[in-house]
């Protein structure tokens, strides 16, 4: 398994759990968990990341984004429940409440809420607004509440994995790949895994999960995939809105695509994913704070406390994610976009799967 992010993690510790002997192998293994002041170098994907889960909240019905995203919040707190310890807590929190920007995108959401009751899908108007729903001065058009949505602190998540993966004896290796060899001839089915440290690591089978450098290790081979750096930016604030704004506040809040997610008594985490190319705009952040006119003014005259960056891989020319077996022992499961820590579970399922399939042909 190649890249430790959320689901490199996630899929190691999942194969693990199913009795799979696994090697885990970034260089990131042998840094500590944290977000880190960084505002000229990015963070990979899931230490940048806020860990929203909009699943339920999709607005297709159908294809494989929706079976992908509803098998995910199936899995999720089966997977916070295993993953919950003392030592490294891990919680699922809800609602997620996502506003809506104009009238014709309430309509939409009234629409969907009919649609999803039973998925925990609610309407509410600007009109109707209670401090059940939204503790928010100006609810413009009303919006979405999801009470099955929500958020998975990704901090918490990756130490929670990074402890479940020393008691499965899982092997993590902080190197960094150099190179992948098929292998020999036919009697020989391991690949080898070349390391910057000059070590060679065997194994059957390889997972790529390594978003933006995927293509580093498999254009050698023969295979294109290629992926494009799409920014967020991520603000802490310290805030001073009134003690009754903070009442009823969801796990997250999602107001013209930025995602408001309070994270201890005072702070505000506000970011999204959406600038692209690799370096970060300094106007964006104001932009963010605006929130399309809806901001109250105790978020405007927030203080920054901190501030961060990191890339997303976005697949060009094909959906999100890239889930393939490209070879015989070789598989990627890469390029996640902004939803790395939500589809994590499914992602892990799935490279379950394909490994089965492939056990399952080399023993006939």
């Amino acid at each position: 398994m190649i890249g430790a992010g959320a689901v490199g993690a996630g899929t190691a510790w999942h194969l693990a759990c199913q009795g799979h002997r696994v090697t885990l192998i970034d260089p990131c293994l042998a840094e500590s968990i944290n977000h880190k002041n960084s505002h000229h170098e990015p963070l990979n994907g899931t230490d940048a990341s806020l860990g929203v889960l909009m699943g339920h909240i999709f607005r297709r019905s159908s294809g494989r984004a929706w079976r992908l995203r509803q098998r995910s919040m199936e899995l999720w707190p089966k997977w916070v429940e295993k993953l919950n310890h003392p030592e490294t807590p891990l919680h699922l929190d809800t609602p997620l409440i996502q506003l809506a920007s104009g009238p014709e995108e309430a309509e939409r959401m009234q629409s969907l809420a009919k649609q999803r009751i039973e998925l925990g899908l609610e309407y509410f108007t600007s009109a109707n607004t209670s401090s059940r729903h939204l503790p928010w001065p100006n609810p413009g058009y009303g919006g979405l509440r999801s009470q099955n949505d929500g958020r998975v602190d990704p901090l918490a998540l990756q130490r929670a994995l990074r402890r479940s993966l020393e008691r499965k004896k899982v092997s993590l290796l902080a190197s960094r790949v150099k190179s992948l060899h098929r292998p020999n001839d036919r009697d020989d089915t391991h690949w080898r895994v070349e390391l910057d440290t000059g070590d060679i690591t065997h194994c059957h089978c390889v997972v790529v999960c390594t978003a933006l450098a995927s293509n580093l290790l498999l254009n050698p081979l023969g295979h294109s995939l290629p992926m494009a750096a799409v920014l967020g930016q991520v603000l802490d604030l310290q805030v001073s809105a009134p003690a009754t704004s903070w009442d009823h506040w969801p796990a997250v809040l999602v107001c013209a695509g930025v995602n408001l997610i309070r994270h201890s008594k005072d702070q505000l985490l506000l970011g999204a994913t959406l600038e692209e190319g690799e370096q970060p705009s300094a106007h964006e952040p104001l932009i963010m704070r605006r929130l399309g006119g809806l901001a109250p003014n105790w978020l405007l005259q927030a203080e920054v406390v901190d501030h961060w960056h990191g890339l997303r891989a976005r697949p060009s020319g094909r959906p999100a994610p890239l889930l393939e077996v490209l070879e015989q022992g070789l598989i990627l499961a890469s390029g996640h976009y902004r939803n790395g820590v939500l589809l994590a579970p499914a992602t892990a399922e799935w490279v379950q799967h394909q490994i089965n399939i492939e056990s399952i042909t080399l023993q006939k």
